[in-house]
C-alpha cells in the first residue's frame, strides 16, 4: 500500500517533468557575432517547432581552425566567400540541392552573381554583402582624408585598430600599394608586410566586433571595419562616418553553407530558404544593417536605411572594390605574412 501510495503521488510530478521536456529538433549554426535578428530566428523556431542554437566566431581563420581541430555538430556555417571555396575544395561542406531552396531561386539578385566566387551557388548561398573600409570619428579626427595612408599618421598612435583578419588587412595594405588583394607575388606580399608593420606602430589592437564599440566610446578615433558595423554605430552617433578609401577596398559575401556531417539537413535547408523569404530578409536587414542580395526584400527595408550610402554602396564605390579569392596552395603566403605582422 505504501509503495502504491508513493507511485500515485509521483505520477503528477512525472507528468509535469515530461511536459517540461523539450524534444524539439535543434539547428546548430556557427555565425559571426551580432549577425542575425533574434526575432527572425524566433519566428523560424515557431514555424518549424524547433530550437536554434548559435555559436559565434570573429574571424574566418578562427572558425576554420576550430573545425579542422575536430569541432563539429553544426548544421549551418557562415564563412566568407574565399573561405567557403577553400572549405568546399577540402570536402568540408556539401554541394547544395537547389530544389530545396525555392525562395533563393525566386529572390536572389543576379546582379551580385559576378562578384561571387560561387556564382552558380554550387555550395554556398550569399547571406550578406560586406565592404571593408575606414570608420572614423569626424568630431575628433582633424584633416581626415579617404585613404589607407591615414594609418601612417603619427598623431593617431594608439588611437586606431585594424581588422583581425589576415586576408582583409593584408588586402588593405596591398590595395594601398596599388596591388591586387589576391596577388601571389612574393615581392608584393613582402611590401604589404612592410606597410602593415608601419601601420602597426600606430594601432592599439587588431579587432573585429569590439572595434566598433571602441570607436563609439571614444577609445579609438579611426578603425578598419565593415560598412554594416559602422551603420550600427552611426545610428546612435551620427558623427561616426564610414568611407571606402580612394585606392579601393575589398568586397565579400558571407554565405550560408552546410557542413558535411550535418545532423539536421532538412532543417538547414528550411532555414536558408526561410531567411530568403522577403519579409524575413527585410526584417533581418533592418536589424543587422547589411545588404542581402535579395531583389524583392530591398524595397521592404526601412527607407532611412535603404537610402544610406553605407548600406546601399554607390555603384562608383563598388567599382573600386575587389572580391577576395581563395588562393589554393598560395594561401600559405598570407598566413606566413600574417604571422610576421602579428608577432
Amino acid at each position: 500500500m505504501h509503495i502504491c501510495h508513493r507511485l500515485v503521488l509521483l505520477m503528477p510530478l512525472l507528468a509535469i517533468v515530461a511536459g517540461c521536456s523539450d524534444d524539439r529538433p535543434v539547428l546548430h549554426i556557427y555565425n559571426w557575432g551580432d549577425y542575425i535578428s533574434e526575432e527572425v530566428v524566433e519566428k523560424f523556431e515557431e514555424a518549424n517547432n524547433c530550437k536554434v542554437e548559435i555559436d559565434a566566431f570573429d574571424s574566418n581563420e578562427a572558425m576554420y581552425t576550430k573545425l579542422k581541430q575536430g569541432a563539429g555538430g553544426y548544421d549551418i556555417i557562415v564563412p566568407s566567400s574565399y573561405m567557403a571555396k577553400l572549405m568546399y575544395n577540402q570536402a568540408m561542406i556539401l554541394p547544395l540541392d537547389h530544389t530545396k531552396l525555392p525562395a533563393v531561386k525566386r529572390h536572389f539578385d543576379e546582379t551580385y552573381a559576378t562578384l561571387s566566387l560561387d556564382s552558380d551557388m554550387t555550395y554556398s548561398v550569399p547571406y550578406f554583402v560586406s565592404v571593408s573600409g575606414i570608420g572614423y570619428d569626424s568630431r575628433r579626427l582633424n584633416n581626415f582624408k579617404p585613404t589607407w595612408t591615414m594609418f601612417d599618421r603619427a598623431d593617431l598612435k594608439d588611437a586606431c585598430s585594424l581588422l583581425n583578419d589576415h586576408r582583409e588587412t593584408m588586402g588593405a595594405a596591398l590595395i594601398s600599394l596599388g596591388y591586387t588583394p589576391n596577388t601571389t607575388n612574393q615581392t608584393e606580399i613582402q611590401h604589404a608586410v612592410k606597410r602593415l608593420l608601419g601601420w602597426k606602430q600606430n594601432i592599439a589592437k587588431f579587432e573585429v566586433d569590439a572595434a566598433k564599440q571602441s570607436l563609439a566610446s571614444g577609445e579609438f578615433k579611426m578603425i578598419h571595419t565593415y560598412n554594416g558595423d559602422m551603420l550600427h554605430v552611426s545610428a546612435e552617433k551620427p558623427y561616426i562616418k564610414f568611407v571606402i578609401p580612394q585606392e579601393g577596398s575589398t568586397i565579400t559575401f558571407d554565405n550560408f553553407v552546410i557542413p558535411t556531417g550535418c545532423d539536421n539537413l532538412e532543417l538547414a535547408y528550411k532555414f536558408i530558404n526561410f531567411m530568403y523569404e522577403p519579409e524575413n530578409a527585410a526584417e533581418n536587414m533592418n536589424h543587422v544593417m547589411y545588404v542581402m542580395p535579395n531583389k524583392t526584400a530591398i524595397s521592404l527595408v526601412d527607407e532611412s536605411l535603404r537610402n544610406n550610402p553605407a548600406f546601399a554602396i554607390p555603384t562608383e564605390d563598388l567599382k573600386r572594390c575587389q572580391p577576395l579569392e581563395d588562393l589554393g596552395d598560395a594561401n600559405r603566403f598570407y598566413t606566413d605574412a600574417w604571422d610576421r605582422v602579428r608577432n
